[in-house]
């Protein structure tokens, strides 16, 4: 089979189309009176964008209007709901806002400065324990100054903010629709976003219309988006094979995109479309558990780990080894943890237990989610235990629960040890650190290092040029990697599968990963 590659770059993402003559860059846009179905295994956990920081942003960024985005090449924010944002002054912590004139929500109400308070003041009142409130954490106050300026007033410096707006943390929700103090439980959306939700249907699907009156940066090339929701991958790929969707995004196992990039009929009417991710799996070693506590242990397990045979073995070119909660391609990556374990070991991993007291096989128990990250995370758990146990220094159980009893789970802190994924809320090293240290963290367990949170952060934030914070990050990742709290695992490549049919695919993703569905396309001729 003949196959040409192509390739898009930018700071952060790079696509590469699989197919034949790559004719998803050709001229040959469809009009926008076609509607286009996307299955995935990812569904959002709620509706209102006060509860949910996680997957559900694959449809908020959809639905939902921001301040701020991230336009496609574009890994820093630019204007949306926004006709100009600035810091107002020198130590990032005074922020201001002109909206544009003439917003509408779908509803009808106005989008103004009121609208915003509004919106991103509930994120913060609600403080919903699956939301992302903590993200808002530098947030003090937000005032409006007429009809369309909004000025948010920051308790500590936080060059990241322009970021923060633009993620859908802080979605544009319509006030006569999403109480403030309260989630909204009618099971509707109203937004300003590129298209209207007509209808939700959980574990099926969700029906978007071109919104329009809709006012951004998105250029629509469609007039409506079918989201299929699946539990299986299998399932999701046999419906796109017997054309019953159009693309699949999120829950493409690595055994699918091996057999599309590898086994793909030329004249199957499929194509594949792979881009560098940052999006990372770790390990997370709870310090209230009596024996992931010991940093000795979690020291043994660093050693002991070996991401390329785990890669190779349940991943296959899918993913590549990390070695820091950084991943490559964010600004300030490294390699620490390499750097201080090395390839992996037992004799090193054996010595760090016994000069510990530690002379009898550890029992360690991980645990992971069932169904967030499809059904080859079973087979990944499945590899880890095998190395430890083949180490002769560990007796490893494995168990499993539903994404939404593993979230309590873990929450309640009943996990020794557990695997989490993160997709990237923004492009920054900030966003990679930030999340998991300190009291109250993403992970619900108190990870507390002054030096990483009460300097190196504090520092990094005053600085708005964020090429120029490498120092810090990389100090960051060199305390972490000695504590070894967090163990990064691997980076992950994001695949799209679609019909030859579709085009703008190498466009419809931002620089969090997320399915800007606008921008995909029937197209008029093959």
């Amino acid at each position: 089979m003949f196959y040409r590659t192509c390739l898009q770059s930018t700071a952060a993402l790079a696509s590469i189309s699989l197919l034949a003559g790559c004719g998803l860059f050709a001229g040959d846009e469809g009009g926008d009176d076609q509607k286009i179905t996307v299955g995935t295994t990812s569904e959002p956990t709620t509706l209102d964008p006060a509860a949910a920081w996680d997957g559900s942003w694959e449809l908020y960024r959809n639905v939902y209007q921001t301040l701020l985005s991230f336009p496609t090449g574009s890994t820093m924010p630019q204007p949306d709901a926004a006709q100009r944002c600035e810091f107002t002054d020198t130590a990032s912590k005074k922020y201001e806002c002109t909206l544009k004139p003439g917003l509408l929500f779908s509803n009808g109400e106005k989008l103004n400065a009121q609208a915003v308070k509004h919106s991103i003041t509930r994120v913060q009142r609600i403080a919903s324990k699956d939301g992302p409130s903590g993200l808002l954490s530098s947030l003090g106050s937000v005032e409006i100054d007429g009809e369309l300026k909004v000025k948010f007033f920051l308790k500590t410096s936080d060059a990241t903010f322009p970021f923060i707006l633009a993620t859908p943390a802080t979605s544009l929700v319509a006030p006569l629709k999403y109480p403030i103090d309260k989630l909204r439980s009618d099971g509707g959306v109203t937004g300003s976003g590129p298209y209207k939700l007509t209808s939700y249907t959980k574990n099926l699907k969700a029906e978007l219309v071109k919104n329009g009156s809709y006012r951004g940066y998105a250029k629509m090339k469609n007039s409506a988006i079918t989201i299929r929701y699946y539990r299986d991958s299998e399932i999701m790929v046999g419906a796109l094979k017997r054309k019953k969707i159009d693309a699949t995004f999120r829950g493409l196992t690595a055994k699918d995109v091996e057999a599309f990039q590898k086994k793909l009929p030329q004249d199957s009417g499929l194509q594949v479309i792979e881009t560098v991710g940052a999006d990372i799996r770790y390990l997370v070693f709870n310090p209230k558990d009596p024996v992931a506590r010991k940093l000795s242990v979690r020291k043994a397990v660093a050693q002991i780990i070996d991401r390329g045979a785990l890669i190779e073995k349940v991943y296959q070119s899918t993913a590549e080894p990390l070695y820091s909660m950084i991943p490559r391609g964010i600004a300030g990556h490294t390699t620490k943890f390499f750097d201080i374990y090395g390839e992996p070991s037992v004799a090193k991993a054996k010595k760090l237990l016994r000069d510990d007291g530690i002379t009898k096989k550890v029992n360690l128990t991980l645990w992971y989610s069932t169904d967030r990250y499809g059904s080859v995370t079973g087979q990944e758990f499945a590899e880890i235990k095998a190395q430890l146990e083949a180490s002769g220094l560990f007796k490893v159980t494995i168990d499993g629960e539903p994404e939404a009893e593993f979230r309590k789970g873990y929450q309640a802190q009943k996990y020794p040890v557990f695997g989490r994924g993160w997709f990237p809320d923004f492009p920054d090293p900030d966003n990679f650190i930030f999340p998991f240290v300190g009291e109250s963290n993403v992970l619900f367990t108190p990870y507390v290092n002054s030096k990483i949170t009460g300097e190196l952060l504090t520092s990094s934030r005053k600085e708005t040029n964020r090429g120029a914070v490498s120092k810090q990050f990389e100090e960051a990742q060199e305390i972490i990697a000695q504590d070894a709290r967090l163990l990064p695992l691997w980076q992950g490549k994001i695949y799209i599968a679609a019909s030859r049919e579709i085009g703008g695919g190498e466009r419809a993703l931002d620089p969090q990963a997320i399915m800007q569905m606008w921008e995909l396309y029937r197209k008029a001729s093959w």
